[in-house]
């Protein structure tokens, strides 16, 4: 089996999606970005790119017809290149990762681009009408709760309050605040355009006047969801709880954000150009927990991830878990016995920004800047995403 090495994992800020600063773009004008940055680079023929695969969530409108090939095509990429797009919700683009992981270890490729573009401001979450979303029935019988259900269910069942999901969103301000003043995130590649006046070079999502008397004063955002009916259908299954507690906010949710990102994998360590590669993959996995956890998958998916190599937590220098919400953050942290000077370094989606197709692929990024930056070996990426879905990543620093 071949060894498969990341060559490069970069990323364009995080924009807001309301008056953000990426939402004059159409995700093939903010990927061409990310492509001319990795044809300047000039690691390797691009001939030699077998196949592009692209994460994203709502293929719909801008975001439809496969655009993994269709944007490589856009930015003039050679036509051998395949293109692949795939949606495993939140987790999607760690999942583009992962295939083309699983594709250059089995020899049916050398070179993949992988990872994923997510334009909530001009594609909005649900604008694809899905009926597991709109449903009632139909998402009954699937067992399928939108994602903030999923996490009050999750606050509900391990009695998890108010106070600690906004001191968990509290926290992952801090560190992404503290992160983008100190310049941690080095695999940003800048916005311009100046045809559309787009000027983007950091994320935006950062809020770091956050009070914990701020996030006090927000309103549950759920619960009118609850009150039509979810409360109850999540109470016919979990019959020993009482009630559900909705403790989740804009405040302590993740934030909804514009980005690309792209992660080069090849079967070479050192490149044409004679530039070595920053990591190598040493495991995948990819589990489901209860769907009706809606996004337990990410603890799953770690846990996985370390008994498929023998590992214990103590064995790995950094962690980022997608910090889907508060609560399955803070159930995630205890259940594995996660330090908090390994978790999360550089703060969390709550913080940052959750741009859903890309989110998992900009993880690496950051996990390997970080990884760089301290001088460390080893970290697993892990994401959730809706029906228990999950995905890690555990690679090794060269």
């Amino acid at each position: 089996m071949n060894p498969v090495y990341i060559v490069d994992s970069i990323r364009t800020p995080r924009a807001r999606v309301k008056n953000g600063g990426l939402n004059k773009l159409n995700p093939y004008e903010l990927l061409d970005v990310l492509y001319k940055d990795i044809r300047q680079k000039n690691f390797l023929d691009l001939c030699s790119i077998d196949e592009v695969i692209l994460g994203c969530v709502t293929q719909y409108g801008e975001q439809a017809g496969n655009i993994a090939k269709a944007s490589a095509l856009y930015s003039k990429y050679p036509d051998s290149i395949s293109g692949l797009t795939v949606n495993r919700f939140c987790s999607s683009s760690l999942d583009a990762i992962n295939l083309g992981y699983l594709k250059i270890q089995s020899q049916q490729a050398n070179n993949v681009i992988s990872g994923g573009v997510e334009m909530m401001s001009r594609i909005p979450m649900l604008s694809d009408d899905a009926a597991i979303w709109n449903d009632i029935e139909i998402a009954g019988q699937a067992k399928i709760f939108l994602m903030g259900s999923g996490a009050d269910l999750i606050a509900s069942l391990f009695d998890i309050s108010r106070d600690k999901v906004d001191r968990q969103a509290l926290q992952s301000q801090q560190k992404a605040f503290n992160a983008q003043k100190n310049n941690h995130f080095k695999s940003i590649v800048p916005v311009i355009n100046k045809n559309k006046s787009v000027y983007c070079v950091e994320d935006e999502c950062i809020r770091p006047d956050t009070t914990i008397e701020s996030l006090a004063s927000l309103d549950p955002s759920f619960k009118k969801l609850g009150e039509q009916g979810v409360d109850q259908a999540q109470l016919n299954f979990f019959p020993s709880l009482k009630e559900i507690v909705h403790v989740h906010t804009a405040g302590n949710s993740p934030a909804m954000a514009d980005a690309a990102s792209i992660t080069l994998l090849s079967n070479k360590e050192i490149q044409e150009n004679g530039q070595k590669a920053r990591a190598r993959i040493l495991s995948v996995a990819t589990v489901n927990d209860d769907p009706l956890l809606v996004l337990s998958g990410c603890m799953l998916a770690t846990q996985e991830i370390l008994s498929q190599n023998n590992l214990k937590v103590a064995d790995i220098d950094l962690f980022e878990i997608h910090e889907a919400f508060a609560s399955t953050m803070i159930h995630c942290q205890k259940e594995l016995k996660i330090d908090d000077t390994k978790l999360n370094v550089n703060g969390g989606c709550i913080a940052l920004g959750h741009p859903m197709g890309a989110t998992g692929s900009i993880m690496v990024s950051t996990l390997i800047d970080e990884l760089e930056r301290r001088d460390l070996k080893s970290g697993i990426v892990a994401t959730s995403g809706a029906a228990g879905a999950g995905t890690a990543l555990l690679i090794e620093r060269i």
